[in-house]
């Protein structure tokens, strides 16, 4: 049986892919600051009970479940700071480490979740393809050729892409 074409089958693709899900989400984290109080598990655990609770939600594939985990991923820990940040009456960021290790980003920009998601939002104004690359890469942990796959463009598009959304967010986190 395919699993992506079954909804009522996300435990089990869940559970078929949770080492990779759980790799990500470990990453994700480490780029949070030391003493936050959301795991790696933790993270995984409510991005899926985040996409289960989608109603008819059906994946086509791998990377269209990961796309879709790594979306969830982001609003968490936006939601996640939020409410931190609400917690102190608005004092304080949430830091987050924009690294890539996946590839050429040698920058490290110390940043929070919050200012990055604003980021997103307004660069999705500009171009939706580049913010869907930076999710894909960011959140999701895609290479080049699985975004391009997902998203059903050249890889020399996503490459471009990507550098352009790594160049404007630098640029404007840098202000």
């Amino acid at each position: 049986m395919d699993l992506f074409a079954q909804s009522e089958h996300h435990s089990k693709l869940l559970e078929t892919l949770y080492p990779e899900i759980k790799r990500l989400a470990a990453i994700q984290m480490s780029r949070e600051r030391s003493n936050h109080t959301l795991c790696p598990t933790a993270l995984v655990n409510e991005a899926y009970l985040k996409m289960s609770s989608e109603e008819g939600m059906i994946f086509n594939d791998k990377q269209h479940f990961l796309a879709v985990c790594g979306n969830c991923v982001r609003q968490i820990l936006v939601s996640h700071a939020r409410t931190k940040n609400a917690a102190k009456r608005g004092g304080g960021q949430v830091p987050v480490t924009l690294i890539e290790g996946i590839d050429d980003f040698q920058a490290e920009t110390d940043m929070d979740v919050l200012l990055l998601d604003e980021l997103l939002i307004r660069l999705e104004t500009l171009d939706p393809v580049q913010v869907k690359v930076v999710e894909l890469r960011f959140f999701s942990g895609m290479s080049n050729e699985e975004i391009s796959d997902v998203l059903e463009i050249s890889l020399s598009t996503v490459k471009r892409k990507w550098t352009m959304a790594k160049a404007w967010l630098y640029k404007e986190m840098n202000q």
